[in-house]
């Protein structure tokens, strides 16, 4: 009564100014819930313009409520928690458990059995099955299954669960919010994941890059049963911002941490050596069996990255992990999709790491080991490295320059090479190093040279190579 007469709410010491039951002639009584930190109060009967959730109610009138399209009204003061409880409640459906096995032989009996291998996160990509994760998560699997979580409706607990129709499940829109069915979900608690179960699936390889450690999976689940998640863009990522991780760390499923984009720009190594550039490094704990699962942005909910790396020294979470940015497991995931297979320039030769080769006293630069013959390498001219006849090694040419970018070991020559397509004509500058017999000492001298090379074209590790066993 008295909320009704006075039409306001006391929050935390602030007057948040909310419409009284007599305000508007066609709405409903108001019904109040409360806690230590807010008063919300609703009633499915608003006027439309004043629908929705306001972020900053204090201190104004009903009339200057922001609009909102949402089907609900509550209008309560804004709160981080909450926030954070409703982004996980909408993402954690779009959040799949990941057990990968393989093969061992019984030591007595010589049969060959299926054991576990580990355990990994990964997240739905679209309505289509395809779940994307980390290669290093499936790199040594011989199958693999993918729990989702799945709604449990009421004529599931009454019948078989008959089949649904999938054209009742969603919109064809990627922005999707949770979907919606003929029959009623059941759930214990309000809105939570009271209405979700897990549903173990067998997982398919649709294609893997190995190079930025993206691998993207298909599971042949019913499209009610599956949640996108809703992606966003690295693009404007600022250090300092909200992020959400969810995964499944030590088998512990769709657990939720918190943190800030702490760092951009960073790089790591994928499981091939090769450098993944413009990571995002984020203090949010990340544990084994986080990689695959997504980075949220804290405020929006939606897919900033895919958790890949923490660095610690013992293992655990240090709050330094880092995430592959969604725009490129967004460009790698469709291609993967699209063509089952990812296509890169190389150079068409074999080189030395540049460990190996600072042993010889390369400091800098790319040393090249071999240049396969009839290849576009030698037809431009590059040189290898050679054994003499008198068993001395000759180090003919050093890598130091593609078009305009330095090279100073490997990394920055993938760097470089990511620029252009297969079938590009660069200009390669190399260090020649020639050698003259002086009275049975040899003088070594070094030249730059520059030739004009057509890159070829390497495929990525495609599901030719990495296949699961359960696949068809």
């Amino acid at each position: 009564d008295l909320l009704r007469s006075l039409g306001v709410a006391l929050t935390g010491g602030l007057l948040s100014s909310v419409p009284s039951a007599g305000a508007y002639p066609n709405a409903e009584p108001l019904s109040g819930t409360t806690d230590a930190n807010k008063i919300v109060l609703q009633t499915s009967n608003y006027p439309t313009k004043y629908e929705g959730t306001s972020t900053s109610a204090v201190g104004r009138s009903p009339t200057e409520t922001t609009a909102s399209s949402s089907a609900s009204s509550t209008m309560c003061v804004e709160d981080p928690a909450q926030d954070r409880i409703t982004i996980f409640e909408r993402t954690a459906p779009s959040v799949v458990f990941l057990d990968t096995f393989t093969e061992r032989r019984d030591a007595l009996t010589m049969n060959t059995m299926e054991v576990p291998l580990g355990t990994g996160s990964g997240f739905v990509w679209d309505d289509k099955g395809h779940i994307v994760t980390n290669y290093h998560v499936v790199r040594q699997a011989k199958s693999a299954q993918v729990a989702i979580l799945t709604r449990v409706f009421e004529d599931d607990e009454n019948s078989n669960g008959g089949a649904r129709s999938s054209s009742s499940s969603r919109s064809n829109s990627r922005n999707r919010s949770l979907p919606t069915a003929t029959t009623k979900p059941i759930s214990t608690s309000g809105y939570g994941l009271a209405s979700y179960r897990r549903k173990m699936y067998p997982a398919n390889v649709v294609g893997v890059d190995p190079n930025k450690d993206i691998a993207v999976l298909k599971v042949d689940a019913p499209v009610y049963d599956l949640f996108p998640v809703d992606l966003g863009s690295s693009a404007n990522i600022r250090v300092g911002q909200a992020a959400l991780a969810i995964g499944n760390p030590f088998g512990l499923d769709h657990t939720l941490t918190a943190g800030i984009i702490s760092g951009v720009g960073r790089e790591v190594r994928s499981p091939t050596g090769q450098p993944i550039s413009n990571v995002l490094q984020t203090d949010a704990a990340i544990n084994p069996g986080n990689s695959g699962g997504p980075l949220l942005d804290g405020r929006t909910g939606q897919l900033l990255g895919m958790n890949t790396a923490i660095y610690s020294p013992s293992g655990a979470s240090a709050g330094i992990g880092f995430a592959i940015p969604i725009d490129t497991v967004n460009q790698i995931a469709t291609t993967l999709i699209r063509d089952g297979k990812i296509v890169r320039p190389i150079l068409g030769i074999s080189y030395l790491q540049s460990r190996q080769a600072s042993a010889l006293g390369i400091t800098k630069g790319v040393l090249i080991l071999e240049v396969p013959p009839k290849s576009n390498a030698e037809r431009a001219g590059l040189k290898g490295t050679r054994r003499m006849d008198c068993g001395l090694i000759e180090i003919r040419d050093v890598i130091q320059q593609i078009n305009d970018d330095v090279i100073e070991n490997e990394a920055d020559l993938f760097k470089a090479l990511e620029k252009y397509r297969p079938g590009d004509r660069v200009k390669v500058t190399v260090g020649r190093l020639t050698s003259d017999d002086v009275g049975g000492n040899f003088q070594y001298q070094s030249k730059k040279v520059t030739v004009t090379l057509t890159l070829s074209s390497s495929e990525s590790v495609n599901t030719g190579t990495l296949k699961f066993n359960n696949a068809n």
